[in-house]
């Protein structure tokens, strides 16, 4: 049976709801739709906020041929069969959901039908772009932001249901799902299908459903994250070791709880023990090349490590402080001594004089000099 997000799903931009900073009048994806502009983009943003419905939205108005995969389970096989179906002499469009998942080898593969233009791509990610796609292919892609939904943009689309929800649960709903469409969809469906009257108390005990307790994308993902980093910060890694083997159950990707890993070792243990950042990059790494079943070794290894090491967070917190100084004076001017005199005007004026390469002399601008940061 078609699951309700699919049959509520927009067929146009005049129903799609959310996004105006993109799908607006005089937008840059309005426009591109409105003039039949063939280009490849990926769309990165929070789970269930729209970025399958754009594609297809963008593909129906080039009357392209519309592919769709998702990166966890394709391969190079169906780039494959895609390129070799000449079933209809239209434009391709690659639609591939969690572009992240596919590995630098499956991206090498995929660039050069990218560049020659024999596939149009349009890659969607809840993860940040640079870091989890190729730059070869990143370069040749537009990247468009999209925003978590209002309280509003979920109500209006939950009102689509044509489902009857009392105010009480269709609050608890909206701010449960956290700006996730397809979430209060699909808890709202389940719901109805449990128990046919939608109240607060049947919502909340759809919640209880063991198939919906962990979202990797949704609140589940967030708390359990949470967990890790807070059981790593306060050194007791039983319970770092326990979270992370829920997220490797769950499915989680392993690429994000690495890099989690390595903001940690600078955020939380920084100077305090140097090396942690060395041993948080090199599971990176590991995972990255390695990757599941073998890499949660990897990560049980760096986990134990980092939440045993020292904590010192002064270098975290000084750069936040000296940041305030910057958003709040703006551009100081940089003192006239420790500015390079590239030029014989610049050396003339004043630049470089008096510089000594191990001075004690105060270094910061005019404005913030005796302030201390660390």
């Amino acid at each position: 049976m078609e699951p309700l997000a699919s049959k509520i799903r927009p067929k146009n931009l005049k129903e799609f709801v959310g996004q105006i900073h993109l799908v607006a009048d005089k937008k840059a994806l309005n426009i591109a739709i409105k003039q039949k502009h063939l280009f490849s983009f990926i769309l990165w943003g929070p789970p269930g906020v729209g970025k399958t419905t754009i594609a297809r939205i963008y593909a129906n108005s080039l009357n392209a041929q519309f592919f769709e995969l998702s990166a966890v389970s394709a391969g190079k096989a169906d780039i494959k069969n895609i390129i070799s179906d000449n079933s209809e002499k239209k434009p391709k469009i690659l639609f591939l959901d969690e572009i992240h998942r596919f590995n630098k080898s499956q991206q090498d593969f995929l660039l050069p039908f990218v560049e020659s233009g024999e596939l149009t791509l349009i890659g969607a990610t809840t993860e940040n772009p640079s870091f989890e796609v190729i730059s070869p292919l990143l370069s040749r892609c537009r990247v468009f932001t999209l925003n978590s939904l209002s309280y509003d943009e979920i109500k209006e689309i939950l009102k689509r249901t044509k489902i009857k929800i009392p105010n009480d649960a269709l609050d608890f709903l909206i701010n449960f799902v956290d700006g996730d469409a397809r979430q209060a969809i699909g808890i709202l469906e389940n719901t109805q299908k449990l128990y046919k009257n939608i109240t607060l108390k049947n919502i909340k005990n759809t919640l209880q459903s063991k198939n919906l307790r962990y979202d990797k994308t949704g609140e589940e993902h967030h708390n359990t994250i949470s967990a890790f980093i807070k059981s790593m910060r306060a050194s007791q890694p039983d319970a770092a070791l326990y979270y992370l083997a829920r997220m490797i159950d769950a499915g989680e990707d392993p690429k994000f709880i690495a890099r989690r890993m390595v903001i940690f070792a600078s955020e939380d243990i920084g100077n305090a023990q140097p090396t942690a950042l060395v041993v948080a990059n090199a599971v990176f790494r590991a995972v990255e090349t390695i990757g599941l079943p073998e890499c949660q070794i990897n990560l049980a290894h760096g986990t134990v490590y980092l939440a045993q090491s020292k904590k010192d967070r002064s270098s975290y917190e000084a750069y936040f402080k000296a940041l305030e100084d910057v958003k709040k004076y703006g551009n100081l001017p940089i003192p006239l001594k420790i500015r390079n005199p590239i030029t014989k005007l610049m050396k003339n004026i004043g630049y470089g004089k008096g510089y000594e390469k191990y001075t004690k002399d105060e270094l910061l601008p005019e404005e913030l000099k005796g302030k201390r940061y660390l």
